[in-house]
């Protein structure tokens, strides 16, 4: 769980890049010291293609036709489940239930919380 551990350090390495540093997709498979972490968090820390807030905001606007905040609830959806790092229907799921709110009679979503 190295890519848990760097995201509740404020960090956002891709699975992929998580993987190329030696971190694996089972819980409990692997164990690393303090001393093996350290250069593990310098490197990710440096790496400039981790996005922060405002790039995911700016690349949600592109979804926003009527520039209003919302964005359609099924074009998020197929966006989570097919672009970049796919997630799994299950994990897509859970965000929306705990993140997104209800969408509105014409299927939209606001895409930045007020």
């Amino acid at each position: 769980m190295l890519g848990a551990l760097l995201r509740a350090l404020n960090l956002n390495p891709t699975e992929g890049f998580i993987e190329k540093l030696g971190g694996t997709k089972k819980k409990g498979e692997k164990t690393i010291s303090l001393e093996e972490f350290l250069p593990i968090y310098s490197q990710v820390k440096k790496d400039k293609d981790q996005g922060v807030y405002e790039d995911f905001i700016e690349c949600l606007k592109l979804y926003d036709k009527a520039e209003n905040g919302l964005m359609s609830y099924a074009e998020l959806h197929h966006i989570l489940l097919t672009l970049g790092e796919k997630l799994e229907e299950k994990e897509v799921d859970e965000i929306f239930k705990d993140c997104i709110d209800p969408e509105d009679d014409e299927g939209m979503i606001p895409y930045v919380r007020k």
